[in-house]
């Protein structure tokens, strides 16, 4: 088996970057050849690696775009979130495979493998949430958990506390905790200042045309 061409899709840069990171010492099995921020895939790849931080779960048009999109072969979706009815939406979307970010690289890599021989892969997702092995998201070294950085970004964004609260499938309660959680690490006292700090450090989504090719 030859390499497995890969495109990391989502549109913070500090997220693909840490996926393609995380697969560097498999470069022999897989090769990350495209990070997309913002734009479409435009190689022919065999996987697009459908990131959901920050943005719309599996069960959007998003997805069906991408599956649609005809430049990758087989699409995986890439979230923490593992909710029973989020799988099956992605799965209903096109998407081939619905993998946790809990696993570590080497179970992602084995996932991907089978992903690209079009089985079902065997890849051990949790029952509950447990922190990502490997990957990065932006905030993580003021110590945000990635629910609260995943947070913090949609409000950066512009969302609303009930529009985080349905993009994550969370609570609303839920929500509010996460965002006295990120007030008190970023030493800010309201929504306003949020959003500023969001700006400055990397929580507002790339420019569009922010794609990047992966090194050769």
């Amino acid at each position: 088996m030859g390499q497995i061409r890969i495109a990391v899709v989502n549109d913070y840069q500090v997220v693909v970057e840490g996926v393609a990171a995380m697969l560097r010492s498999y470069s022999d099995v897989v090769r990350v050849v495209e990070l997309d921020a913002n734009e479409d895939v435009e190689q022919t790849v065999d996987i697009a690696l459908y990131d959901t931080f920050a943005a719309f779960p599996g069960d959007h048009r998003d997805v069906r775009r991408l599956v649609e999109n005809g430049h990758a072969r087989r699409v995986a979706v890439y979230t923490w979130n593992l909710d029973g009815d989020l799988i099956q939406a992605s799965l209903d979307h096109g998407a081939d495979a619905y993998l946790s970010k809990a696993l570590p690289a080497a179970k992602l890599v084995e996932a991907l493998i089978a992903v690209h021989a079009g089985r079902h892969p065997d890849d051990g997702r949790p029952r509950r949430f447990a922190a990502p092995v490997g990957n990065d998201w932006p905030g993580r070294e003021e110590g945000m958990t990635l629910r609260e950085s995943e947070v913090l970004a949609l409000i950066t964004q512009g969302l609303s506390n009930d529009e985080i609260a349905e993009r994550m499938h969370l609570s609303v309660n839920s929500v509010k905790t996460h965002i006295r959680t990120c007030y008190r690490r970023i030493g800010v006292g309201d929504r306003a200042n949020a959003v500023l700090w969001g700006v400055d450090h990397g929580f507002r989504p790339a420019k569009a045309g922010a794609t990047a090719h992966a090194p050769r």
